[in-house]
């Protein structure tokens, strides 16, 4: 990451949490509701596959989850947790928790004003913004108390420093602005919004930046070596260049600045799909690396041209098929594809080994172990 030649080039993936779920021994609604089962799940794995680093990709769990839940049944393979609110989740063996409730989330027309939004918490997003089970609004605190995070969130990182002992490298993730807001008011109504209301989009992703800039750094005095800025959908199958410019751009370099500001960490991005028209704007936002680089047909990056063009002012990660190679291809075909990525990209340092997105909940074990055999075999 920091452009450095390695004695090897590394290998990190980001995991899909239902690979944790089949892949380890822990009971997979707990993988994605206990902090403390979750880290055991992140190091389990990494020492399995060899990686040099560990995404922390979900927060820290409220520590009182488990006094909340009313019931709990088994449906096929699926375990549903009603809890004591009136909600329920639906948590299955191999895939993200859904959490449902009565109440109506806002339109984006509706809303003034918000902070940071994570999908990924145990009750998924409300507004007013609460964490948990608290229904005390998040928000709320911001403005009378100075605080909007609770000390637990960051428990998963803190747990994985203690039990690492510096073995990985962790990186810490935020969704970014406009990741936010797609993921709390819906995709076809925050693409509308880009042409019908454009003022009101601009003044809540300034918001959100300044809210994922404070989480970022929370993450980072906690123990986290860099920081990963989730902005899934900035590529090109969602938004032109142009909206980039306007949408993703500002915000993202804003946010990138206030964080380098106060701590001397990488900061990177994960963009999936086609983002081979905007990789010049990813670098102006001030990035010092970029996540997945999908090839075809996912994406359409070219990672020897990359390298190439940009290789001396960002590091390069990703760029090995999800699908095609490391889902449906054998463990033969992992490694060819592994070391010519090594060959073409490895060479003077910044490229870490990696899948583009995460690795499906199926991939076989023996897929991923060829990962670091190649970045063995292969010396750069």
């Amino acid at each position: 990451m920091q452009l450095k030649k390695p004695d090897r080039v590394p290998v990190f993936c980001q995991l899909s949490l239902g690979h944790y779920m089949i892949h380890t021994d822990f009971e997979p609604y707990k993988v994605w509701f206990s902090s403390e089962t979750f880290a055991d799940a992140l190091l389990t794995l990494a020492e399995r596959y060899h990686f040099d680093g560990i995404l922390v990709n979900l927060p820290g769990r409220c520590r009182d989850w488990e006094d909340h839940i009313v019931r709990m049944e088994r449906k096929g393979y699926e375990t549903v947790i009603t809890w004591d609110d009136g909600s329920y989740s639906v948590c299955p063996d191999n895939d993200n928790v859904h959490h449902f409730r009565q109440d109506r989330l806002p339109r984006l027309d509706e809303v003034d004003t918000l902070y940071y939004i994570e999908p990924h918490d145990v009750t998924e997003v409300t507004y007013p913004y609460y964490y948990g089970f608290s229904q005390e609004s998040s928000t709320g605190r911001m403005h009378s108390e100075g605080t909007f995070f609770p000390e637990y969130l960051t428990d998963t990182l803190r747990i994985l420093v203690e039990k690492s002992q510096n073995r990985f490298h962790i990186s810490g993730e935020v969704f970014s602005p406009f990741s936010q807001l797609m993921e709390m008011f819906g995709y076809e109504d925050v693409l509308m919004a880009l042409v019908d209301i454009p003022e009101r989009v601009t003044a809540l992703l300034g918001y959100l930046s300044a809210g994922a800039a404070h989480w970022a750094l929370l993450q980072v005095n906690s123990g986290a070596d860099a920081v990963l800025v989730s902005s899934a959908f900035a590529g090109g199958g969602f938004i032109s260049r142009e909206h980039y410019r306007q949408f993703v751009l500002p915000f993202e370099a804003t946010l990138v600045e206030r964080i380098q500001k106060s701590v001397h960490v990488p900061v990177y991005v994960h963009t999936c799909g086609a983002i081979g028209d905007r990789i010049d704007l990813m670098i102006e936002a001030g990035y010092d690396g970029i996540d997945t680089m999908d090839p075809p047909p996912l994406g359409n990056t070219d990672i020897a041209m990359v390298k190439r063009k940009y290789g001396e002012k960002i590091f390069l990660k990703g760029n090995i098929d999800p699908v095609n190679v490391l889902l449906m291809g054998t463990d033969r075909d992992v490694y060819n594809n592994a070391c010519e990525l090594i060959e073409k990209a490895g060479y003077n340092g910044g490229y870490i080994l990696s899948s583009a997105c995460s690795v499906a909940p199926a991939v076989d074990p023996k897929n991923i172990e060829m990962l670091y055999a190649a970045s063995i075999d292969v010396k750069v």
